[in-house]
C-alpha cells in the first residue's frame, strides 16, 4: 500500500506541474495572439462566445480529459489560451490530476509487478508478453498513420 501511495503522490506532483505548465503556456500563447495580427479574428463575436463557453463550462472537460489519452494536453492548453479563470481551472486540475495519478499508480504498478513476476518465473512468457504488447502498439501506430495519410474520400470507402 505504501508503494501505491508514494507512486500516486509522485505522479500527482508530476501531473500538476505538467498540466499547470501547459495551461500557463496556453495562457501566454493566447495573450500573444491577442496582441498579434490575429487579434481581429480573435475579437469576433463567434470567438468571444466560444471563449465565454469554455471559461464557464470548460472545467468539467479539463477534469475528464485526464482520463483520456492524448486529449489532456490539448484541453489544458485550450483552457489557458481561452483564459479560463483559475478559480475554475485549479479545482478541475486537482480533481482530474488526482484521478490520473491514482489510476496510473494502481494499474501501472500492477502491470509492472505482473511483468516482473512473469519475467522472474517464466522468462520466455514474459518476453512473449512484452513482444506482443510492442507489436500491438506498433500495429496501432502504423494503422493510424496510414489512415491519416489517406484522402478523405478513401477513408469513407475503407470504413464501409
Amino acid at each position: 500500500m505504501g508503494k501505491v501511495v508514494l507512486t500516486a503522490g509522485a505522479l500527482y506532483v508530476i501531473v500538476l506541474l505538467r498540466a499547470g505548465g501547459t495551461f500557463a503556456v496556453g495562457w501566454l500563447a493566447g495573450a500573444g495572439a491577442r496582441r498579434s495580427r490575429f487579434s481581429g479574428r480573435i475579437s469576433s463575436a463567434k470567438f468571444q462566445r466560444a471563449e465565454r463557453a469554455i471559461q464557464r463550462w470548460g472545467a468539467p472537460v479539463v477534469a475528464v480529459s485526464f482520463l483520456t489519452v492524448g486529449f489532456q494536453t490539448a484541453a489544458n492548453f485550450l483552457a489557458g489560451s481561452m483564459r479560463m479563470p483559475l478559480s475554475r481551472y485549479l479545482p478541475a486540475l486537482f480533481v482530474g490530476g488526482a484521478a490520473w495519478a491514482l489510476i496510473y499508480a494502481t494499474a501501472g504498478l500492477g502491470v509492472l509487478e505482473l511483468l516482473g513476476r512473469l519475467f522472474a518465473e517464466r522468462t520466455a512468457l514474459g518476453v512473449a508478453a512484452v513482444a506482443g504488447i510492442l507489436l500491438a502498439v506498433c500495429g496501432v501506430v502504423v494503422w493510424r498513420r496510414r489512415r491519416a495519410s489517406l484522402p478523405c474520400g478513401d477513408r469513407v470507402a475503407e470504413e464501409s
